[in-house]
């Protein structure tokens, strides 16, 4: 049998650690100043409670979808390794969120002042640690009409599936305990500054710039996009590059997935079963119907057939360009959006440039871009007096520019480093001797293939 790395007895120590220490984490007891922050169960609605609960398990159901509609995609070799890595991303960032990550995002703001005003950049690591304390009370500005730990949770799910969506540009080559550190890294030092910053309540980008990100295009969809175009350079080609997609039938089943989790991402981020959300609600399937319709007939337009690979995409990306705009656009404005960005995604997804990138399953051209359109097309039509270019609000416009150039450049060079940092204590390619035999083999011992021998137990440990 061969020695065990140290790697796997320094994950294996890890898990341990936090399990053991939650046994004896001592009950903390609030002080004056974390109670004035917080109502009282009172004034908690049940009607919120229900439909965040609801919310926040179609956000759950996301992640599943996204391994079906990425695991259908890939070569048969590689199907379950691809699947995983999505799914792997529930246990791990779901501890980190618990045990640090929400108090990261959400927690006792730290930042500057700027011409006499407070504006933060990241929370302190110990403010709400398991949430042991006031978890069961609403909180008076983040969320005021619900448990304070139902929103802790909600917002879990999208720290879940932003390191799951960049996955897909690496696919078929990474190795699998690399790409658990990555996100482990990815969320602590991308995630929970670029979500603290924009909504919590003292965050630069909200506050300063004035962004609004009403649920995730820039947050969830420009920092995976961005991550998945510096990890697909980073790694470099696959060693063949050219695939037929295993299983349609899964991309279409985790399309429909993702567009149902879709209504709980956008209409749930209203945080109450109001108005809000049941516009959020209209405008996340117009934008993506429009979008889907959109996608196949520009590929007609140039000379492709339709598909049924091209009409998921085609939805997906409309998905990405209404998130950070749901509840801020009218309905007809949000087909605009699908329209648009259908469009603009599918010209950067076939260009010359992109081709150049190994992007496995063109994560950054749906995600990136979708989110770059999303963010820009929300600073042009949002609703409300200067609260867009459309509504006189030139100075809105001119600084989300501004913070959209200021988000690409730290979730790219961010994860840039990261990805180095990774490698330099755990490669992140597989050997070519794995990537030639299909990571579902090699690196997890599984196949999908019931033609093939079976296979014999301790493969991991021949192919590295």
């Amino acid at each position: 049998m061969k020695k065990l790395e140290k790697r796997w007895i320094i994950s294996f120590a890890i898990i341990s650690i936090v399990a053991v220490a939650g046994l004896f984490w001592p009950e903390s007891i609030p002080d004056a100043d974390t109670l004035s922050q917080f109502g009282t169960s009172e004034q908690i609605v049940g009607a919120d409670v229900a439909w965040l609960l609801a919310a926040s398990s179609m956000v759950l159901f996301m992640t599943p979808g996204l391994s079906f509609f990425y695991g259908g995609m890939v070569g048969k070799k590689n199907v379950i390794s691809t699947m995983l890595q999505s799914f792997i991303c529930l246990g791990v960032v779901t501890l980190l969120w618990v045990v640090v990550g929400f108090s990261l995002a959400f927690g006792e703001p730290m930042g500057i002042y700027i011409g006499g005003k407070f504006y933060s950049f990241l929370g302190d690591p110990t403010t709400f640690a398991f949430m042991d304390n006031v978890g069961s009370l609403p909180h008076k500005i983040m969320a005021s009409s619900v448990p304070f730990m139902l929103f802790a949770l909600f917002q879990m799910k999208f720290a879940v599936i932003t390191p799951a969506i960049i996955t897909g540009s690496f696919a078929e080559r990474v190795r699998f305990i690399s790409f658990m550190l990555f996100i482990c890294l990815f969320t602590i030092f991308i995630y929970t500054p670029l979500c603290h910053s924009v909504w919590h309540p003292t965050g630069i980008l909200a506050t300063y710039f004035g962004v609004k990100d009403f649920a995730g295009g820039t947050v969830v969809h420009m920092s995976a996009g961005f991550a998945a175009l510096a990890g697909a350079l980073v790694l470099g080609k696959r060693r063949n590059s050219r695939h037929i997609p295993t299983n349609i039938p899964f991309v279409l089943l985790g399309t429909g997935m993702l567009w149902f989790g879709w209504f709980g991402f956008n209409a749930g981020s209203a945080l109450a079963a109001n108005g809000t959300a049941a516009m959020a609600f209209a405008t996340t399937t117009t934008a993506s119907a429009a979008a889907m319709l959109t996608w196949i007939f520009f590929e007609r337009l140039n000379g492709r057939k339709v598909s049924a690979l091209g009409a998921c995409v085609g939805a997906v990306v409309g998905l990405v360009a209404i998130t950070p705009a749901a509840g801020y656009v009218t309905v007809p404005q949000s087909i605009f959006f699908g329209f648009i960005t259908a469009i603009i995604s599918n010209l950067v997804l076939t260009s010359k440039a992109m081709q150049k990138i190994d992007d496995t399953l063109d994560v950054f051209a749906c995600h990136g871009v979708g989110g770059i359109m999303g963010m820009i097309l929300t600073a042009i039509f949002a609703q409300g007096e200067n609260a867009s270019l459309m509504h006189g609000g030139w100075n809105v416009f001119a600084h989300h520019m501004m913070a959209l150039v200021l988000v690409s450049v730290f979730t790219f060079v961010g994860s840039w480093i990261l990805f180095k940092v990774t490698n330099y204590f755990i490669p992140l390619r597989v050997s070519e001797d794995s990537e030639h035999l299909g990571l579902d083999l090699s690196q997890h011992d599984e196949t999908i293939d019931p033609s093939k021998p079976e296979q014999p137990l301790g493969i991991l440990n021949l192919v590295p």
